[in-house]
């Protein structure tokens, strides 16, 4: 496959880049600033790869196919995580990050790689120092007061002061030790993140970045999953995980599922623990203590009307009498 930069003229977006970042004479002395155009490759490898700005500065001088695509040399200095960082703040302040990757993706699209296939939705936790502040302080902060409000008598304090980042939980599970011959299984662990979270949409066929926002580490996913969606894809098909799911679809999953649990505890509601049909199965152990099986109801019921289409499991088989206690209780209760 030819490389990115065959497909994608770069040196046509360095006038709106130049613009945007104010780049002019400088007096002699300090180290000049990295060429715009390689900048904004930077950013290119950081959203077709989801990376954050720390991992970017590592891989930048890991890998020498980034090296030639970029333009450094072996040992020459290259972009740390600020840099990348106030590169990418310096375009969203001019207003101009989405005109440049729209205007990039207008590029691929012209050399055929338009959106299809669906498209991939994920987000990505990037990492921030944390900030020593009292509670007032968190609360102004929390409130949307900018720093320099917080802080109006110390205004190199106020610039080194981070007021949008939140805190956030990501929960994950970690195998344990063996303790002896017996696995732990696995845990649930928390684990408690400040900063940033950036929301990025691909397309599945071709894989480059569609859509991409940034928000706080507290931002609801799914809040940002119609701005990160491009509805020129030619499938309407979105692949994303539960934290994408909106409440009012977790409810309708709920209650489908709620119809399929509730056949479990029909007979007894229908005729009481105590009706001579309802007595403990000669069949079962003597620790089974009558109970039946957790089992979806049976093909005769009417679906639910939420369009999930569920296949149901082997059925345990049970004596003739159980069968048809089941049978009488669906006649009853049938909605």
């Amino acid at each position: 496959m030819k490389p990115l930069d065959c497909h994608v003229n770069f040196e046509a977006l360095r006038p709106v880049l130049v613009v945007a970042l104010g780049y002019g004479e400088r007096p002699k002395g300090g180290r000049p600033p990295y060429d715009a155009v390689v900048m904004f490759k930077v950013l290119v490898l950081a959203l077709m790869h989801n990376l954050s700005d720390e991992r970017m500065e590592f891989l930048i001088r890991d890998r020498f196919s980034w090296l030639r695509f970029l333009g450094f040399q072996i040992g020459e200095p290259t972009p740390d995580q600020k840099t990348i960082w106030l590169f990418r703040e310096k375009l969203t302040q001019a207003g101009v990050f989405k005109a440049l990757f729209a205007a990039f993706e207008a590029q691929l699209c012209a050399r055929g790689y338009k959106p299809t296939g669906g498209q991939i939705v994920d987000a990505t936790l990037v990492f921030a120092p944390r900030q020593r502040m009292t509670k007032e302080e968190k609360a102004r902060a929390k409130a949307g007061e900018a720093a320099s409000d917080i802080w109006p008598d110390d205004l190199s304090k106020a610039a080194q002061k981070d007021t949008d980042a939140r805190w956030t939980v990501k929960y994950s599970k970690v195998k344990t030790t063996k303790e002896g011959e017996k696995d732990a299984g696995l845990v649930d662990i928390s684990v408690p993140h400040f900063g940033y979270k950036n929301h990025v949409s691909i397309d599945r066929k071709w894989r480059f970045i569609r859509g991409e926002t940034g928000t706080n580490a507290a931002r609801y996913d799914g809040h940002e999953l119609s701005c990160v969606l491009d509805e020129t894809n030619s499938s309407k098909a979105v692949w994303a995980d539960t934290r994408y799911r909106s409440a009012r679809h977790i409810r309708r999953g709920n209650a489908t599922r709620s119809a399929i649990r509730a056949c479990v505890r029909l007979r007894e509601r229908t005729h009481g623990s105590d009706h001579p049909l309802n007595r403990p199965n000669p069949c079962e152990g003597p620790h089974d203590h009558g109970q039946p099986e957790l089992q979806l109801p049976p093909s005769h019921l009417p679906r639910a009307t939420t369009g999930h289409s569920l296949t149901p499991p082997k059925f345990r088989k049970y004596p003739p009498w159980q069968t048809q206690t089941a049978q009488h209780s669906l006649k009853y209760h049938r909605p």
